[in-house]
Order: C-alpha cells, then structure tokens, then sequence
C-alpha cells in the first residue's frame, strides 16, 4: 500500500513553477470521463424530441461549446488538486498570444457558423453568390460551407465572409427565379415582330415556365441599336447560365430567318486637312 501511495504521489516537474503529481493526472482523467459521460447524456436528452434538421444544427453549435466545457474543468480540476494554474497561464503566455492570433479567423469562422444555423440565413440546396462565386450549398459545417459551382467544382467559403461579404440567396424565395437576357437591333426594324422573336423564344424552352409568361421591355434608344430585355423564369435558377445561353443562340437563329439584324458600334471619323 505505502509502494502505491509513493507511485501515485511521485511528481513530474514540468518547470519551476508547475509541478503535477500521477494522482493528480489519474484525477484528472477521472474527471473528464465523468464529465464526456454527463455531456453526452445531456447531449441525448436535448436531442430526442429534435427532427434530423434540428439534430444537425444542434450538435454542430454543441461541439464548440463541448470542447470549451472541456478546458474549462481542465482548468479547475487543476487548481483543485493543487497545480498552479497561474503558472500554466505565465509560462504558456507567449504560445497563447501566438495561438490566439492565428487562431482569430478560425474563432470568426465558428460564430459565423453557429450564426448561420440560428439565423437560417442559408440552407443546404440553396443557390448563393458570394464575392462573385455562385454554388449550390451541399454542406453547412460550423467553420466551413461546401458548396457545387454549375461546373461541378467543389467550393469551399469560409463562414466568416457570410459577415463580412453581401452574400445573394438565389433560392430563399423558391427554387425558381426571374432571369433576364438583353439584345440591340438595328433601327428601322420592325419592333413588333422582334418582341414576337423574343417571346417565341423563350416560350419554347423547356426549362422556361409559362406563368408567369415571358415578358419582353423596350429599354432605350441606344447610340446603334434599339435595346430590348427578353425576362423570363427559370424552372431551376442553378441553371439559368444554361438558358440564358440557349436563348441567345435561339434569338440569333431566329433573327437571322425574320432578317432582323444585331448591329455593332459604329464611329464615322473625319480627318481634317490642315492646309498651310
């Protein structure tokens, strides 16, 4: 018994100022078993009337407050069983400072996570644009957001320029969005029948929706052409790219058949003699 007690009162000098006994270290270890066992516990409790969403969102803000709780009882287990913690904090100061800046934005990271899934800004199948990158959300990760462009490249937007950047949710009013594509004509055409083009073609996509009905605006008198808006909705705006593409090769077969003509800037130039 006195062999036992010499082992578990034998003591490690980390340095002058910090001393920990195995005792300390076995209480330690006690304790947090006891404290992951409460954790998870409560865990389940709050969990178990939650739907799958809700469970999510839950364990992804719980895991930073769990590792928090974590160091927290480290800290006081400590002090408890007699290791000066002060002087954990005076020797480790310098690693903590370094540790804390370049932990800053991962820190920024986490709050703007856990305040994505409270506010529900974002949701997973959302189209977003941010910093000019437009995906569809795949993953929402308490530091990360993983998201598809429309070429099937992985993006992945660090939470914290959700705070700092005007972010665009394509899809927070539905799947379907209102798109639009413009194109000029040469004066003298018949307007009429070129609104009449743009509506034949938009009406004959079939990714285009038919109520509402495809619209088509006069936009100006421009410096070589008259200026037309073809607007439209899109059955899925994640492909609107594609749309706006296909109707634009549509409106230029069918300008082509109906001699309706694209015009390009025009300058007339004068060159003035300078007769001596």
């Amino acid at each position: 018994m006195e062999e036992l007690n010499n082992i578990l009162n034998q003591s490690f000098e980390l340095t002058k100022e910090i001393e920990i006994s195995v005792k300390s270290i076995l209480i330690l270890l006690s304790v947090l078993f006891i404290a992951n066992v409460i954790i998870k516990l409560f865990q389940r409790l709050v969990t178990k009337k939650l739907n799958e969403d809700g469970k999510l969102k839950f364990r992804a803000v719980f895991s930073y407050t769990r590792w928090f709780t974590y160091v927290v009882i480290v800290l006081i287990t400590l002090n408890a069983v007699g290791v000066n913690v002060t002087g954990i904090f005076a020797a480790s100061a310098a690693l903590l400072i370094g540790i804390g800046l370049a932990l800053q934005t991962l820190f920024q990271d986490i709050i703007s996570g856990i305040f994505i899934l409270i506010d529900q800004t974002v949701f997973v199948g959302d189209i977003i644009e941010i910093e000019g990158k437009v995906g569809r959300v795949e993953e929402i990760k308490l530091r990360t957001t993983r998201a598809v462009t429309i070429d099937n490249k992985v993006l992945i937007i660090p939470n914290h320029l959700y705070l700092t950047n005007s972010l665009y949710n394509w899809t927070q009013n539905g799947v379907t969005t209102r798109e639009s594509i413009t194109v000029g004509v040469a004066y003298g055409s018949d307007v009429n029948l070129v609104k009449k083009l743009l509506i034949q073609a938009a009406t004959n996509h079939k990714e285009v929706i038919k109520n509402p009905e495809p619209t088509v605006l006069f936009t100006n008198f421009g410096d070589s052409s008259l200026d037309f808006k073809l607007v439209f909705t899109v059955m899925d705006s994640f492909k609107a790219f594609v749309v706006e593409s296909d109707l634009r090769f549509e409106v230029d077969t069918l300008f082509r058949e109906n001699d309706i003509k694209i015009p390009f800037p025009q300058r007339d130039i004068h060159i003035i003699e300078n007769k001596k």
